[in-house]
Formats: C-alpha cells, sequence, structure tokens
C-alpha cells in the first residue's frame, strides 16, 4: 500500500473517532467519496491498525444505529420550514 493512502486511512480513523463523524461528513472533509472512506476504514485499516478499526467500528455502528432518528430529525425540520 502506498504512503500517502495509509496516512489518509489513519488521519480518516482519528477524524471519526475524535468527532464521532459519519461515513458522508468524513468524505466532505477530506474531499474523497464515501465509498473511498468506507473501503479505508473497513478493509485497509484493518491492516494497518486492527485495534484503531475497532474503536472506528464502535462510531460507525453506533452512526448506523442512530441513522433512522436524524432522519426522522430532518424530515421534520423540512415540513416545518414549509408552513
Amino acid at each position: 500500500m502506498k504512503d500517502y493512502i495509509e496516512e489518509r486511512v489513519l488521519e480518516l480513523a482519528r477524524h471519526i473517532i475524535e468527532t464521532n463523524s459519519t461515513v458522508r461528513a468524513a468524505a466532505a472533509k477530506f474531499r474523497v467519496s464515501k465509498s473511498t472512506v468506507h473501503k479505508d476504514i473497513t478493509e485497509r485499516l484493518l491492516e494497518i491498525n486492527p485495534g484503531l478499526a475497532q474503536e472506528v467500528k464502535t462510531v460507525l455502528d453506533n452512526n448506523k444505529a442512530e441513522r433512522h432518528i436524524r432522519g426522522g430529525l430532518a424530515t421534520q425540520q423540512k415540513y416545518k420550514r414549509k408552513k
């Protein structure tokens, strides 16, 4: 794996852990696609640093569990603005 990819993977991981960021938010911050972030976090990070990968997985699992709540709140706000 190339050095710049390893650096990006570790930076993404640290960012997600520190800010409880979603894949989409991390992708926007680092100006890469969501699929790149997902591949970096789920596959490449596991090879580089399994301990860090587990921490990131915990954050992403939590985000996934809360996703339906965030979606509902966004829809609620959308219809409140229309009134």
